[in-house]
C-alpha cells in the first residue's frame, strides 16, 4: 500500500468465493466515488476476514455523516448484505520500505491492539522507533505500516506486506521479536488480533 490515511472496510465473510466479494468491492469503490490512491483487498488465510484498503488522495477523512453513508451503501450490495461490513476511517502514523520492496507480495499481515491503561505512549515508541524499522528490514518484508484507527477497535492497527507467510518464522523475524522492550511493552497489548490475509487485489489509481 502507498503511504496515506485510508478507509478500511472489514467485513466476515464465511465461505464466499473470491470473485463475488471482488465483485462487491469495486462496485463499493464504484459508488462511493471517493478518490483513492491505491485500493488493495485481503482475505483471511485461515479466517473469514475479508479486509479492503482504501488510501486517500488527500489529507482529509470522510466526515462521520459520510461515513455512515458509505457503511449504509455497503450493507445494500449483495455481495455483502448478510455480513454487515464496517467501515473505519485509518490515520497513518509509520510507513517504512522494507527489505524486499518491489516484490511480488501475496501475502499481509496485520496487528490489531489496544494498551493498557497508561502505556499507550511507550507502546506507539516501541513499535515507531524500534519494533517496525527493524521487521521492516527483514528479507520478505516490503512494507511495514501502522495507522490508528479512529473509528474501531482495537486502535492500533500494524501490518506488514510479505512475500511469504514463512517470513513469520524466519530467524531475522523472531529475533526483532524477542528483544528487551519487546518483552517489556507487549504484556501490555489488550484485545490484540493477529490475522494473516491472502491478497486479492492490489491496483492504483482512481
Amino acid at each position: 500500500m502507498q503511504p496515506g490515511h485510508c478507509l478500511l472496510l472489514k467485513a466476515v465473510v464465511g465461505d464466499a468465493d473470491d470473485p463475488t466479494l471482488l465483485a462487491g468491492v469495486t462496485e463499493l469503490r464504484r459508488i462511493l466515488a471517493v478518490p483513492f490512491a491505491e485500493f488493495a483487498v485481503y482475505r483471511g488465510l485461515r479466517t473469514p476476514d475479508l479486509y479492503a484498503y482504501g488510501v486517500l488522495e488527500g489529507a482529509a477523512h470522510p466526515t462521520d455523516l459520510d461515513l455512515h453513508r458509505f457503511e449504509a451503501m455497503a450493507r445494500q450490495l449483495p455481495a455483502f448484505a448478510t455480513f454487515a461490513p464496517a467501515i473505519d476511517r485509518l490515520e497513518s502514523v509509520f510507513t517504512a520500505t522494507g527489505a524486499s520492496a518491489g516484490a511480488v507480495t501475496g501475502f499481509h499481515y496485520t496487528v490489531e491492539t489496544d494498551a493498557a491503561d497508561g502505556w499507550e505512549e511507550e507502546i506507539s515508541r516501541w513499535y515507531d522507533t524500534e519494533h517496525m524499522p527493524r521487521l521492516a528490514a527483514v528479507p520478505g518484508c516490503a512494507l511495514a505500516r501502522r495507522f490508528l484507527n479512529r473509528d474501531g477497535g482495537p486502535h492500533s492497527h500494524a501490518c506488514y506486506d510479505l512475500t511469504d507467510p514463512r517470513v513469520l518464522e524466519s530467524a531475522a523475524w523472531l529475533a526483532v521479536r524477542r528483544t528487551a522492550w519487546s518483552d517489556r511493552v507487549r504484556p501490555q497489548f489488550r484485545n490484540t488480533r493477529r490475522t494473516m490475509f491472502r491478497t486479492l487485489l492490489v491496483s492504483s489509481g482512481p
